[in-house]
């Protein structure tokens, strides 16, 4: 098992050292980047959470992101900039989105619920476009970077390691959630939802506690968005943004602990990339979608697995010999 836990303390000694040794290797932009990453890596997680271990395809997801983003916002407008009031209060009100959204779509099925949340995610959208006072379409401005206790949020350092702690802590407690019998019976659910509750699990309330983790967990994201951008626009809960969230997961890997941490990094460094040669940088991103959907189903995080499970096997063989 120790075996096993390399990588993961590997990269995260990595995380911890990259704002230390960025400025002597003239890469100062990428602490900023990094950031981004995990920030939307922690709202691909919690989707990849009832995508992966509880089979719901939500198609607006990211208006939970979005809500999260914008009552940061709003409460920066009004004089509430404390972080320890701001993003609490941002979670409860993504929480509280996703209760009333899922009470009503996890009555649905397959392609029903996937058009549902989209429908429910769509109208959330026009409502805080429909906000003239709030920047409407344009988005609204924070007054200024959120305080902590102790800690300066406007040190791009600081904010870093405070992201960082948030997303490890995020993905540590999600990852026992997932072992513990809660997280069985939702992958239970998933696989057969009609024998799990003949056996008197109750169904519906571990989907829609499930769904309501998912959205808190997106809203923490949005408000750790809208402190890195100071900016928070409706383009964060359009459709659009919950599909990119939705290949994040895929390109990573559905229902694995890394995988919206792996396709969020891959994504987005991409976009990076690509967009330095060309303006239809949307192509390669889809050509890379369409090879892993057919040779790696599984996500590139499936693919480590796999030949990380094969080098045990052989070990194991090279030992018995």
């Amino acid at each position: 098992m120790l075996r096993s836990m390399v990588p993961t303390l590997l990269g995260l000694v990595l995380l911890v050292l990259f704002p230390l040794v960025a400025p002597a290797l003239n890469l100062e932009f990428y602490v900023s980047f990094v950031r981004r990453v995990l920030i939307f890596a922690l709202a691909a997680t919690s989707l990849n959470f009832i995508l992966g271990y509880g089979g719901m395809v939500a198609l607006g997801h990211a208006a939970f992101f979005g809500a999260g983003a914008y009552v940061v916002a709003i409460l920066s407008v009004q004089g509430i900039s404390q972080a320890l009031v701001a993003w609490p209060v941002a979670i409860a009100v993504a929480g509280a989105l996703a209760f009333v959204i899922g009470i009503i779509s996890l009555r649905t099925r397959g392609v029903y619920f996937i058009m549902i949340t989209l429908a429910f995610a769509q109208m959330v959208f026009y409502l805080f476009i429909s906000l003239r006072q709030y920047g409407g379409e344009d988005g609204i401005n924070l007054s200024g970077p959120a305080q902590f206790p102790g800690l300066n949020l406007a040190d791009d350092k600081t904010f870093y390691y405070v992201v960082l702690v948030i997303v490890v802590a995020c993905l540590w407690w999600l990852n026992r959630l997932i072992q513990a019998r809660f997280g069985q019976a939702l992958q239970g659910i998933r696989e057969n939802e009609a024998r799990m509750e003949a056996l008197g699990y109750p169904v519906f309330r571990i989907k829609l506690l499930a769904f309501v983790i998912a959205g808190a967990m997106a809203g923490l994201a949005g408000a750790l968005l809208a402190q890195h951008n100071q900016f928070v626009s409706p383009s964060l809960m359009h459709w659009t943004a919950s599909a990119n969230l939705i290949i994040m997961v895929i390109v990573g890997g559905i229902g694995l602990r890394y995988g919206g941490l792996v396709g969020a990094a891959v994504m987005l460094w991409l976009e990076e990339v690509l967009r330095l040669y060309t303006d239809y940088w949307h192509l390669p991103l889809g050509v890379l979608l369409l090879a892993i959907v057919l040779f790696a189903p599984r996500g590139l995080a499936g693919v480590w697995d796999s030949v990380a499970s094969r080098g045990r096997a052989n070990a194991v063989k090279q030992g018995r010999a």
